[in-house]
C-alpha cells in the first residue's frame, strides 16, 4: 500500500526538521524519514555535544594558564568517563524528543533508508510513500579516503562516544574535526599527532591567524605534520602504524587510534537519485537558487545535500530549511543569502571568521584597508594567561563597510556574531568605533580593533 504525503523529508537535522515543522503547520500532510537516530548531525554528533567536551578542556586549559598567577592546578584532569556521561546527558534525550515533538505535531516518521523509485516516490523498508514534495536533507558523512586499511579509521561519531581515551591517537585531516578533537584529546592527557597533506591547514581561514593557532598548538605538545599525506594504515601488536608520504619520502607513525578527520561527503549516494532523474554531484544534489532541484522539480535539497554553495554550518542548514519551506507553501520566491554568515573553529583559543578574506576581497577587485594586530599584549588576553591572540578587520575604502572580520582568540565565536550582524545589516566601521560596550568585556575590543 502507497502513503500519499504533501512533502516528505529526508533526515531529521536542522534542514529537515524546519521544512517538515513549518509545512506541518500550514496544514500539510508530511513524513520524515532518517535511516539514523533522530536528531541529526548536531544534536547528536557534531557541533553541540562536541562543545560539551570542548567546554571541559577550556575550563581545564583556563586554570593551566593561570598557573603562577593565584591558581595552584598541580593535580587537575578530566575523568574522561565521567565527561562522556555528562555529554549524554544532552545527546541521549535527543531522539526520544524528537521523535516525540513529530507525533505531536501529526508528522508521520520513518525509521529507513530511503531509495527513489520514481521521481517523488521512495521505498523505505516495506513501505512506499509518494509525495507532492521531496525534500532531501540527509547530511554528511566521513568521504571515502581510498587508502589501505581503511578499516582501522575511527570515524567522529566513534570518538565521540568512547568511554576511555587512548593514550595515542593520530587524526588525518587538518580541518574543523581534526583541531577541535586534538585540543581537547591533548588537555586530556592523549599524546596527539595530527597528519595533514596540504600546505597549511584550516584553508578556509585566515593565513596569519591560522599559522598563529598552530604554534599554539605545537607548544601544547600536539605533533602536527603538514604537507604530509596518510597513504595506509596497517595493525601490529596492539597499535596501528600508519604510514605517509611527505616530499616523496615515506614515513611511519605509531598510534593506538587513528581518527579520520578529512572531510565529509554529502549522504546521498545510495538514495538510488538517478532512478527519479535527480541530477547531483560530489558537493550535492544540484539545485537552482531557490534550491530546488534543476532536473526534477517536485524534489528540492537543502543543508550539506544541497550543491548550493552554502557553508556545512547547522544555522546555514536550519537557515536553507526555512527558505525551502517558504518555497513550498508559497511558489519559489526565496534565495539563501549567506552574507555574513560566521563560522568558529572551537580550539583553545578559537579560530572565527565572517565576510570576505582578503584574498576574496582582492578577487573583487574591492579597495580595502586591512586593520590587523596580534593581542597577547592585550589586557583581554594577559588577564587570563593566552598568549596567542590576534584579529584581522576588512574595511573597504569609500562606502566604510565592513568586507571580513577575522578572530583568534579565547572569546572569538562571541565578538564574530558582533562584525557579523554588522555586515550583514550594512552597518559602517564608524557606527562600531563610536558604540558603547560593556567593559572590560571581549566585545569591548571591537571599537579598538577598528582604529
Amino acid at each position: 500500500m502507497t502513503r500519499q504525503f504533501d512533502v516528505i523529508a529526508i533526515g531529521t537535522g536542522s534542514a529537515a526538521s524546519a521544512v517538515a515543522s513549518r509545512c506541518r503547520e500550514a496544514g500539510w500532510q508530511v513524513a520524515i524519514v532518517d535511516s539514523r537516530t533522530f536528531g541529526g548531525t548536531c544534536a547528536l554528533r557534531g557541533c553541540d555535544p562536541k562543545k560539551v567536551l570542548v567546554g571541559a578542556a577550556e575550563a581545564v586549559d583556563w586554570i593551566r594558564r593561570m598557573k603562577g598567577k593565584g591558581i595552584q592546578a598541580e593535580k587537575l584532569q578530566i575523568n574522561w568517563p565521567e565527561l562522556m556521561r555528562f555529554k549524554r546527558s544532552f545527546t541521549e534525550p535527543v531522539p526520544k524528543r524528537r521523535e516525540d515533538g513529530f507525533a505531536k505535531a501529526g508528522i508521520a516518521a520513518f525509521h529507513g533508508r530511503a531509495r527513489f523509485d520514481g521521481p517523488t516516490s521512495l521505498q523505505v523498508g516495506e513501505e512506499t510513500l509518494e509525495g507532492r514534495y521531496v525534500v532531501i536533507a540527509a547530511g554528511m558523512v566521513p568521504a571515502d579516503l581510498g587508502i589501505l586499511g581503511a578499516e582501522h579509521l575511527t570515524t567522529s561519531d566513534q570518538f565521540m562516544e568512547l568511554n576511555e581515551l587512548p593514550r595515542r591517537i593520530l587524526f588525518i585531516g587538518g580541518g574543523y574535526i581534526a583541531f577541535e578533537f586534538a585540543h581537547v584529546a591533548a588537555r586530556a592527557g592523549s599524546q596527539v599527532t595530527i597528519l595533514h597533506r596540504g600546505p597549511r591547514p584550516l584553508p578556509l581561514f585566515d593565513a596569519e591567524l591560522v599559522d598563529q593557532l598552530v604554534e599554539r598548538t605545537r607548544e601544547l605538545g600536539i605533533d602536527v605534520h603538514l604537507g604530509t599525506e596518510a597513504i595506509g594504515i596497517e595493525e601490529s601488536s596492539a597499535q596501528l602504524i600508519v604510514r605517509a608520504l611527505a616530499s616523496g619520502e615515506t614515513s611511519t607513525f605509531q598510534t593506538e587510534m587513528v581518527v579520520h578527520a578529512a572531510g565529509r561527503v554529502p549522504d546521498i549516494n545510495d538514495l538510488n537519485l538517478d532512478a527519479a532523474g535527480i541530477e547531483w554531484e560530489k558537493r550535492g544534489v544540484r539545485v537552482s537558487e531557490f534550491l530546488q532541484s534543476v532536473s526534477d522539480p517536485a524534489v528540492y535539497a537543502a543543508g550539506d545535500a544541497a550543491a548550493s554553495g552554502g557553508p556545512p554550518l547547522a544555522s546555514a542548514a536550519s537557515y536553507e530549511g526555512q527558505i525551502v519551506a517558504a518555497n513550498l507553501l508559497k511558489g519559489n520566491h526565496q534565495r539563501s543569502n549567506f552574507l555574513g554568515i560566521p563560522s568558529v573553529v572551537f580550539t583553545i583559543p578559537s579560530l572565527a571568521a565572517v565576510g570576505l578574506s582578503e584574498r576574496g576581497a582582492r578577487e573583487q577587485n574591492l579597495k580595502f584597508t586591512v586593520k590587523k594586530e596580534m593581542t597577547s599584549t592585550w589586557y583581554s588576553s594577559r588577564r587570563i594567561g593566552e598568549t596567542h591572540s590576534g584579529y584581522k578587520v576588512l574595511v573597504e575604502e569609500g562606502t566604510d563597510r565592513i568586507l571580513g572580520a577575522h578572530i583568534l582568540g579565547s572569546e572569538a565565536g562571541e565578538v564574530i556574531n558582533l562584525f557579523a550582524l554588522a555586515i550583514r545589516s550594512g552597518m559602517r566601521a564608524t557606527d562600531l568605533k563610536h558604540m558603547l560596550f560593556a567593559y572590560p568585556t571581549s566585545g569591548s575590543n571591537m571599537a579598538r580593533m577598528l582604529n
